[in-house]
């Protein structure tokens, strides 16, 4: 087992979900951790649960994944002493609708692609440099089980996270020859504000996703993350998927009333 205690490990969408209990479990093992997301108000609220309950460094920073200048910016005017990031857990993500093709809503696909796949790509390409200058680090891309099964109205989501699992091959040959590990989290039904934002605050239809079965939460995931990250430097783990037990596909779940 390798520690990451004072690793200094970047989280995207940190404010809510497997973002923040990522920033738990890191925190827990005593890493440094830079947080970034667009609420500013709830990313301070766990920045400052994070200090006061771990007693780790937290650099937040208010920041949207889809804006490729911003992004390049905030990363290029670090402080010094967090440039060099060890791990990075591209999380930023989120899915709207469910809408066949023909009825889909543009505004929600250019989101859905904008930060689920443009948005990795745009902070992966401004932390990446660094890694491979050190010879060291590793990027864990939260991708999902519908990356790998299509379910109906699933099809732009889908797509975006079929693309984050195609780059997370893309990353693990183009640093092939370097000491850069990148790994690939994918999981099933868990319960964080995924599907009220899919629902546009629908909460009422959210819930019935989750109903009458015990799926996954954030820390559930996180802790597949972490579990990635503490692999000795010569043990890369490329993918993996959780599900709850639960659930055995995208659409097969097993639900007791």
């Amino acid at each position: 087992m390798e520690s990451v205690k004072d690793k200094i490990v970047c989280i995207t969408g940190a404010s809510s979900g497997i973002g923040a209990a990522c920033a738990e479990v890191f925190a827990r093992e005593g890493s440094a951790l830079i947080l970034s997301a667009r609420r500013g108000e709830r990313l301070e609220n766990v920045a400052r649960t994070i200090r006061e309950r771990y007693r780790v460094k937290v650099h937040s920073m208010c920041l949207d994944v889809t804006r490729q200048r911003d992004v390049e910016n905030v990363f290029a005017s670090l402080p010094e002493e967090w440039q060099a990031i060890d791990i990075l857990v591209n999380n930023a993500g989120l899915s709207r609708g469910l809408d066949k093709i023909q009825e889909g809503k543009i505004q929600d696909w250019e989101e859905m692609i904008d930060t689920n796949v443009k948005g990795l790509l745009y902070v992966s390409r401004a932390v990446l440099p660094g890694m491979v200058q050190r010879n060291r680090g590793h990027v864990v891309n939260i991708g999902s089980i519908a990356g790998r099964q299509l379910y109906p109205g699933g099809n732009v989501y889908c797509a975006s996270k079929f693309a984050v699992r195609a780059l997370n091959q893309g990353m693990k040959m183009d640093l092939l020859g370097t000491q850069v590990r990148v790994s690939s989290v994918d999981p099933g039904l868990v319960e964080t504000e995924f599907s009220e934002v899919r629902f546009h605050g629908d909460k009422e239809r959210a819930k019935k996703v989750y109903a009458d079965m015990r799926p996954l939460n954030g820390d559930d995931v996180a802790e597949a993350i972490l579990f990635c990250a503490t692999r000795p430097p010569h043990v890369n783990i490329l993918e993996v998927v959780l599900v709850p037990t639960a659930q055995a596909s995208v659409r097969d779940v097993h639900r007791t009333p």
